[in-house]
């Protein structure tokens, strides 16, 4: 693997510095070793295969595609995020959030044990160092990579999170050395695309400078919610982040950093 030059300002070593690691791009065929919901609208999808010795996933917001196959029979891809996973033991967990019924949704809902996937990935990892601050903010579509934040996060560090969800039944819980502060918005899947009630829960935050501002959500939501950071809340820009998970009404647009 290569390791390319950080994304850290050249006026200030302040700022937090990412280092984007490449990885060979592997398919690896797995097997479904468990299926299981951890709430209402949230699937569990333990693979296994021998593969996976080498599997590297060094980013908690990494994706690999899976491999499944479109409406009308073609293989299509799709992006997920490694939930975790275990070389010695051969093991990739995948978390799914049952919402409208794309290719791969469809694929986890008929999926059982002894069948078969695809997947491809991840094509690279970005290592972040120089934060200790943290506050992360995702809808059901992020919220594998906001557990996988908070689980691998460093004693020492600070992090608020939000999720936005349905209902109280679709809170998750996490585990962290961290110092943790989870807070949930509840809001019906048809106000997906209103950021509102995400910045007014931010509207409750207080922001450093050394804070790192993780979000993805809905593109046009995570959009707003960059804005709002900059424009009203003087947030620096190398202190944030923010991804187009998925776009309402568009199949297989998600956009990994919103500009």
């Amino acid at each position: 693997m290569d390791t390319s030059a950080t994304a850290s300002s050249p006026h200030s070593q302040n700022y937090p510095l990412i280092d984007r690691v490449r990885h060979e791009l592997k398919r690896r065929e797995l097997n479904v070793d468990a299926v299981e919901y951890i709430t209402p609208r949230m699937l569990r999808i333990t693979l296994g295969g021998g593969s996976l010795s080498d599997f590297v996933s060094l980013g908690a917001d990494d994706h690999v595609k899976l491999v499944v196959p479109g409406a009308n029979g073609e293989m299509e891809m799709r992006d997920y995020t490694p939930r975790s996973y275990d070389n010695e033991a051969g093991r990739l967990v995948l978390d799914f959030a049952v919402h409208e019924a794309g290719p791969a949704t469809r694929w986890a809902l008929q999926a059982k044990p002894g069948s078969i996937v695809t997947i491809a990935g991840p094509r690279g990892s970005a290592v972040m160092t120089g934060v200790s601050k943290w506050v992360l903010v995702g809808d059901e579509t992020a919220l594998p990579a906001i557990g996988r934040l908070i689980e691998e996060a460093k004693v020492g560090n600070v992090i608020t999170a939000i999720g936005v969800v349905t209902s109280k039944q679709e809170e998750q819980q996490f585990a962290s050395v961290a110092e943790l502060s989870m807070r949930w918005v509840h809001r019906p899947a048809s106000a997906a695309t209103d950021p509102m009630p995400i910045i007014a829960a931010l509207d409750e935050i207080e922001l450093t400078a050394d804070t790192f501002v993780w979000v993805a959500a809905e593109a046009s939501v995570a959009r707003a919610i960059k804005t709002y950071l900059t424009a009203s809340r003087n947030h620096p820009l190398p202190w944030l982040k923010a991804a187009g998970y998925w776009t309402r009404g568009a199949a297989d647009t998600s956009m990994k950093t919103i500009d």
